[in-house]
């Protein structure tokens, strides 16, 4: 009987700390298109992509015209002639795709420059939401612009405007 008791204390005790801790949840995305650095970042990002892509796409359309030029003119060259072409078209295609990696890869050129200009922002952002946080006695604060399923939100319980608050903006 004592245990039972015991049991049920320990039960009501967890039970009320868990009802004591406070939620709350911010929209992180909302918070970035408020930033105007964080546009100013998306948009040079978005150019350099451009310029890497249209580099790339030139450099495809070269060895495309490599490889039919190749095509029909391989009835007229020497088995050597055609060797050499093939291994020319070759190495212009590894080129390729090695620029293409080194663009767009996963350490490429571009994730290095979104490290650069967008990172600093995301530990601001993550600064001040874990300052409000330890203001707020918040247990847990979530994203809902993350991929976390929030089915029903309270706006009251929303620190997006908050954090901008806390940014200098807003």
């Amino acid at each position: 009987m004592k245990k039972l008791f015991l049991t049920l204390g320990m039960v009501a005790l967890m039970t009320g700390a868990v009802f004591a801790q406070k939620f709350a949840f911010i929209d992180s995305d909302y918070i970035l298109q408020n930033i105007p650095s964080f546009n100013a970042a998306q948009e040079q990002l978005n150019q350099l992509s451009k310029q890497y892509q249209k580099e790339l796409e030139t450099m495809y359309a070269d060895i495309e015209k490599m490889y039919q030029d190749f095509q029909s003119e391989s009835v007229l060259l020497s088995e050597d002639m055609k060797r050499k072409r093939e291994d020319v078209i070759i190495t212009k295609e590894k080129e390729y795709k090695e620029l293409q990696r080194k663009y767009f890869g996963p350490n490429g050129d571009l994730f290095q420059k979104r490290q650069g200009l967008v990172k600093p922002i995301q530990d601001d952002i993550f600064a001040a939401v874990e300052e409000i946080a330890n203001e707020g006695a918040y247990a847990v604060i979530f994203d809902k612009a993350g991929g976390t399923a929030l089915f029903v939100t309270n706006p009251k319980f929303d620190l997006s405007d908050q954090v901008l608050q806390k940014l200098g903006y807003k």
